[in-house]
């Protein structure tokens, strides 16, 4: 029989909340009203009273539209029960009655770890009654009430609810009310869901409280919210619902009343779950998305296909449809980006054409960026593997001396997964063409894909290509790569370029593939990853003495325990000294071995001279070398020359401009051309991407005393001491300063370091710059010739730059005496 619609006249189905026309809440024209709140029975049974000849009532759990529960022990077999009695106004209703009978039994059938075993339906003379199995724990509901769970978490109790549904929609049942409060977590873990036997109760009563439709209806599909038939993919949507709340500890459709709580569910889009939670992976969005369409034909169809994809993300592994989808995703919006100049790109392409007519052919393109290549391996342990082809191709066309600029590896890996548009990404990085590609298997061939496209002012694809080739020969793979690039965007290799990619060796497999994995841990840059990379190379050597990138490797390791501070520079350097000799004895070095040398030179034996030539030869090597630029931009300035540096570090910049030990080195330049503001603001900028960056926190606290930010600068170098194990200076900092300001700070902190050093490695020039900041003059010159002297202290290079040494110290003779003997320019620095 249909129900009449009070509200419009809308004719709707027997079975049905809501009216599919206006949304309105019906009133069943049968004898009960089955959209009203029941009453919950009123007489509550006594602990210690008997049932049925057998289960004895121990407590009331919980009460509610739904009717009572209460955890009882059943004494025949002696076990925890919960029995869950229907409100008395469903008892007497016939048909609901032998429905819930029907699917009471038929829930009692299932048998899964994930499903709350249901042992019996009973009934009293005054009520029907369900025993099910007790769980110790709490419900899903109330346990993200504590807030949304992490991503293991959500992923563990998603992947049992869904295996749990995957049981009964087999067995033909479908839930009709699944929500995060008919899911209960045991204390180990476990999921379970509830309430299988009053599921088609539930789906006409769906009520939480007296005189309120509220609380399921927010987890309902939009056709059961419109009365139409349902099946199991209604479970999907409720199942959707639950996993946005999971990660959100919010419902995605809301609404202040029953009316507006269903249009919401019809014609709602939700927020983003990763507006809530950044770093939710695009993938699981995704799914949430699918299992929330409004479309059910355009849902998951099964349970099954969504348990896949879980799975998969929890092993890692991004489903091949899910990445089809992020990229219709992403084209979506790089369309409805082109769409908001669509008018004026209308009325300017006459001005367009002739201005083409007028001034020939566009310029070619000279800047480019390799996005991180995908890894559709399906093994998410060959990312290492992947990244390494990413970091090969960019170092082959950063080679390229018809490239202008090639952006180096650590501002592309800020745009893996991103859902930014191509002209985006492009403008951001300053370069007119990118690259992206795919690694679809490694193992003893390799295969890879590769997408050029022109991106500026529009995307525009201008060359695709497929590579497939034995491991053996990734090297000759990488040079065609490169030249096919090249020339797709009209730039001219040189015959030496030519060359070089023409004689590219076959490669040892074992020894390649640990070379990636030692580059992999070595750009991490701390000291486990260091030795886990000295292993990784040290292996690779043994597969192949002579292969350069892994010497090259054991060398960048002894430089990362330098720079990190670890150990001793000569300690570091007995690590590799044997591949050091090799390489140093090679006739034609890689650009990273002039530039390893450069840095030796420059901060370990002050060989002007010779530093520079290496610089030199390694940006001729490489002109895309960033790292080279943005240290030459330091050696130019400790040798007085600050227009060339200015140009080196800019250019650096100009490469790699979201790299933060470049924002930290530029920022340093510009200090030492006194522009304090600018330089604040680079190191902020690191700062923010790395909090406690190393060279940005310690150069910061020299920028505010600069400025006359005194207390800025004690508050930000007590930070940077406690950021690398040195609280006992901390705490003499604030002590001093408690005391009797500034100056009385930096004394205390000059002191303590003086007495710190007669037991462990203290730099001298930590010592000789807090002296300098109380305006001790002798006591600060003590320290820096002492640095001097032990030749162990890198930072003594920088003290004809520094701005608090030259101020202080620059007319003191001792000083220009010390500057003389290290062969540094004596006087201040020409602005």
């Amino acid at each position: 029989m249909a129900i009449i619609c009070l509200n419009c006249q809308h004719e709707n189905p027997e079975d049905t909340l809501f009216c599919g026309k206006c949304g309105s809440a019906l009133k069943s024209t049968k004898g009960s009203d089955i959209t009203k709140t029941f009453i919950t029975p009123k007489q509550k049974l006594q602990k210690g009273s008997i049932l049925g000849g057998r289960y004895t009532i121990i407590e009331e759990l919980g009460r509610g539209g739904m009717g009572v529960v209460y955890k009882a022990e059943d004494t025949k077999l002696k076990r925890l029960v919960a029995l869950k009695f229907l409100p008395q106004g469903l008892t007497h209703v016939p048909e609901i009655k032998s429905r819930f009978i029907r699917e009471a039994q038929a829930a009692a059938a299932l048998d899964h770890p994930n499903i709350c075993t249901v042992h019996e339906f009973d009934e009293t003379e005054e009520t029907a009654f369900i025993s099910m199995a007790y769980i110790e724990g709490q419900s899903l509901k109330k346990k993200i009430e504590s807030g949304p769970l992490d991503m293991e978490e959500t992923l563990n109790i998603a992947t049992q609810v869904a295996e749990g549904l995957q049981e009964a929609h087999k067995k033909g049942i479908v839930h009709r009310d699944i929500k995060s409060g008919n899911i209960m977590v045991t204390d180990r873990g476990q999921a379970k869901i509830m309430d299988f036997g009053l599921a088609r109760t539930a789906e006409q009563t769906l009520l939480t409280k007296e005189g309120s439709t509220m609380g399921t209806i927010a987890y309902m599909s939009p056709e059961q919210a419109k009365g139409e038939p349902v099946d199991q993919r209604t479970d999907i949507w409720s199942f959707g619902v639950v996993l946005y709340e999971m990660l959100t500890g919010q419902i995605p459709f809301k609404g202040d009343h029953d009316q507006a709580m269903v249009y919401s569910i019809r014609k709602d889009k939700p927020e983003p779950v990763t507006d809530a939670r950044p770093e939710v992976p695009k993938s699981i969005e995704q799914v949430i998305d699918k299992a929330l369409e409004k479309n059910p034909d355009k849902r998951y169809q099964q349970i099954d296909d969504l348990l896949d994809d879980l799975k998969s993300i929890s092993a890692g592994i991004v489903p091949e449809e899910i990445k089809a989808r992020l990229r219709k995703a992403r084209l979506r919006k790089r369309k409805k980006s082109f769409l908001y100049a669509g008018a004026a790109t209308l009325v300017m392409a006459a001005v367009f054409i002739a201005f083409l007519l007028l001034t020939g052919p566009a310029e070619a393109i000279d800047s480019i960026a390799v996005l991180p290549l995908e890894n559709l391996t399906g093994d998410t342990e060959m990312q290492y593997f992947v990244d390494g082809v990413t970091d090969e191709l960019i170092g082959q066309l950063g080679q390229i001396s018809g490239l202008k600029r090639v952006i180096s590896r650590t501002s592309v890996m800020r745009y893996k997964n991103t859902d930014k548009s191509l002209p985006e990404i492009a403008r951001e990085l300053n370069v007119d063409a990118l690259v992206e590609g795919t690694v679809y298997q490694v193992g003893e061939n390799v295969s890879v894909k590769l997408q050029l496209f022109d991106a500026l002012p529009d995307e525009r694809s201008l060359w695709t290509e497929r590579y497939d080739r034995p491991v053996t020969e990734v090297l000759m793979m990488y040079g065609e790569m490169a030249a096919a690039i090249t020339e797709n965007i009209e730039v001219k290799l040189t015959a030496d370029e030519t060359t070089r990619f023409a004689d590219a060796r076959r490669v040892n497999p074992e020894a390649y593939d640990a070379y990636l994995k030692g580059l992999f841990h070595w750009q991490r840059l701390n000291p486990e990853d260091l030795e886990a990379a000295l292993q990784y190379f040290d292996s690779a050597l043994e597969n192949d003495p002579n292969y350069i990138p892994a010497l090259t490797g054991m060398c960048l390791v002894g430089g990362g325990y330098s720079i990190l501070g670890v150990m001793p520079p000569d300690e570091a350097a007995a690590k590799v000294t044997a591949a050091r000799e090799k390489v140093l004895g090679l006739e034609d070095k890689p650009a990273e071995i002039h530039y390893l040398l450069a840095t030796e030179r420059t901060w370990g034996e002050m060989d002007w001279e010779k530093a520079e030539e290496s610089y030199r030869k390694a940006i001729e090597l490489n002109p895309n070398y960033p790292d080279v630029r943005a240290y030459y931009s330091h050696y130019l300035f400790i040798m007085h020359r600050p227009d060339e540096a200015m140009f080196q570090i800019e250019r650096a910049m100009e490469l790699d401009p979201f790299n933060p030990l470049f924002q930290s080195l530029y920022g340093a330049d510009l200090m030492f051309m006194r522009r304090y503001d600018e330089a604040i603001i680079q190191f902020q900028k690191a700062l923010k991407t790395v909090p406690n960056h190393g060279v940005a926190a310690d150069m910061l606290a020299v920028a505010y005393f600069q400025k006359g930010m005194y207390k800025e600068a004690v508050e930000q170098k007590k930070g940077y001491y406690e950021s690398i194990g040195l609280e006992e200076v901390a705490k003499a900092l604030t002590l001093g300063y408690e005391k009797a300001g500034c100056r009385e700070a930096w004394i205390s902190a000059a002191e303590t370091l003086e007495n710190l050093s007669k037991e462990t490695l203290i730099l001298p020039s930590y010592i000789s710059e807090s002296y300098s900041y109380a305006g001790e003059k002798e006591k600060a010159l003590d320290w820096l010739e002492k640095g001097w002297e032990s030749g162990i202290d890198a930072n003594n290079t920088y003290i004809g730059v520094m701005p608090h040494y030259v101020d202080l110290l620059g007319d003191e003779p001792r000083f220009q005496e010390l500057l003389r003997k290290m062969n540094l320019p004596v006087g201040k620095l020409e602005q």
